[in-house]
């Protein structure tokens, strides 16, 4: 077969391209928590009624999620450049829609869109490095990702704090989304300039898009995510029947996909993916891991404002120290991991709940107005774990994942991610609001919250120590470059060599 060979990306060029698609993930990733501290700004100068707060939040998580998978294979056929062009584009104008909203209504309709727009371009960044980068310079690139993701969602609450105190109560929401307006535009200037093509392959077939595939995921993953997104507004015990039916929706989606990959069709996701066992092991500590991580800011921040009285910069200042400390640990991750591996993320997960342990002790023994100050260093602790835990873990996750399955692997993992975080906010959120409203005690509630979201970081721990000792066991063969390359169908090389080659 006659390929079309891509032009070589330049070393400072690839690097260049690679600060373009982690501004823009962080952004996107960013708007998942910054909007958290604008709801009182939002039920002020716009009268939102609480269902449409909670929509303004949940939507945006719910519609990034659906978006994730299709997304990434749509960008693994038709060119990760253009994807993620088109997701920013939209993600930018979808924030400037949000920003000018004249009703509740209407601001969950554009959050709606901006989530689906963050979730086209999510999944192009890791295929896009895929693509620019191999062997170590992979590890420092998915490291640096790693630590956008962990970064982004630790910062939200003091952005948006940040914004709130100066903008005022009454439009101080409206800059929540006008903020995104600036840092999109130049990403997008600098991606049409620096983003590479690759040329797909001539003479080869152009696979159909598996939209069968996408309606059977689509609707799994809506049944699953839309009781725990609506779990506060939803009374009654009738929405968790559509968790089943989320499970049942799974298992057709596998068998479909099995029946597409023996008929030689082309799989939304090649299941094949799941025989790597970083891969398995890796999104399922990725998937419980954030049901533990993004919840501590959820329930930590309300009971900041709500019970101590802090203002929402107050309250943003507080996570800072988990935020600098994760950027920390996500550096030193990044060098790590090749040479460490998964005991990198035993670590980190050990680090995560010794650090929220010291801040249940603080909440405890420290009087409230000054937990703030008492919860820094236990913060520090646990902001380092994450930075251990989240960048290494993208690493060896998608690290053997064959070149030309990359966008809609990094679909997967980061669906997972977002069900984690659902699921986790869903289940620590229920048990802090039912201790305060059963028992009046917001100090034991918050306790309660947090001891629970710690317990996903240790059902994480026991997950990366159980691949740890199957490793020892049966190592994985390591990646290697071949003098052959295989050309995959958009052009790049695949040089990953899969396991038993």
């Amino acid at each position: 077969m006659t390929t079309v060979q891509a032009r070589p990306v330049s070393d400072d060029r690839r690097w260049k391209a690679l600060a373009v698609c982690l501004t823009a993930g962080f952004i996107s990733l960013l708007d998942t928590s910054i909007v958290n501290v604008a709801l009182p700004s939002m039920e002020h100068g716009l009268a939102a009624s609480e269902a449409a707060q909670s929509w303004v939040v949940s939507g945006y998580a719910l519609a990034f999620g659906l978006v994730l998978v299709p997304a990434g294979r749509l960008g693994d056929m038709r060119g990760r450049r253009q994807a993620f062009l088109l997701g920013l584009a939209a993600f930018t104008l979808a924030s400037a829609a949000c920003g000018l909203a004249p009703s509740a209504s209407w601001l969950v309709l554009f959050r709606l869109l901006q989530g689906a727009a963050a979730g086209m371009v999510a999944p192009q960044t890791s295929g896009l490095i895929q693509q620019m980068f191999q062997g170590a310079e992979r590890a420092k690139a998915f490291g640096m990702l790693g630590s956008v993701i962990g970064i982004s969602t630790a910062l939200g609450p003091l952005a948006g704090g940040l914004l709130i105190n100066a903008a005022g109560t009454g439009d101080g929401w409206r800059w929540v989304f006008f903020v995104n307006l600036p840092i999109g535009a130049a990403a997008l200037a600098a991606g049409l300039r620096l983003l590479p093509r690759f040329p797909a392959p001539a003479g080869k077939k152009k696979e159909e898009f598996d939209l069968f595939g996408v309606l059977l995921l689509g609707a799994a993953v809506l049944a699953l995510m839309l009781p725990l997104v609506q779990e506060q507004q939803w009374t009654g015990r009738l929405k968790w029947a559509l968790l089943p039916v989320g499970a049942l929706l799974l298992a057709a989606f596998w068998a479909w996909e099995r029946r597409q990959g023996r008929r030689g069709q082309a799989p939304l996701v090649d299941l094949g993916l799941f025989s790597l066992r970083s891969f398995t092991f890796g999104s399922l500590i990725s998937l419980t891991y954030f049901a533990g991580f993004t919840t501590v800011f959820f329930v930590y921040s309300l009971f900041l404002q709500n019970t101590v009285g802090y203002s929402a910069l107050a309250a943003g200042l507080s996570v800072l120290p988990f935020a600098a400390a994760s950027a920390v640990g996500a550096t030193i991750g990044g060098r790590l991991v090749m040479r460490h591996g998964r005991m990198l993320v035993v670590t980190g997960l050990g680090a995560v709940a010794v650090g929220l342990l010291g801040v249940i002790a603080a909440v405890q023994l420290v009087p409230l107005q000054s937990v703030g100050w008492a919860t820094a260093l236990p913060m520090v602790v646990a902001g380092i774990g994450s930075g251990l835990t989240v960048s290494p873990n993208t690493t060896l996750t998608l690290t053997r994942v064959p070149v030309h399955r990359a966008g809609a692997a990094g679909g997967v993992l980061q669906t997972g991610q977002r069900i984690g975080s659902a699921a986790g906010i869903a289940v620590v959120g229920a048990v802090y609001f039912a201790h305060q409203a059963n028992h009046g005690q917001s100090v034991t509630a918050i306790q309660l919250g947090l001891l629970t979201a710690v317990g996903f970081s240790i059902l994480a721990l026991l997950l990366a120590v159980a691949d740890l000792r199957e490793r020892a066991a049966h190592p994985e063969p390591e990646p290697a470059v071949k003098n052959v390359r295989h050309r995959s169908e958009d052009g790049d090389t695949d040089d990953m060599v899969r396991p038993g080659s």
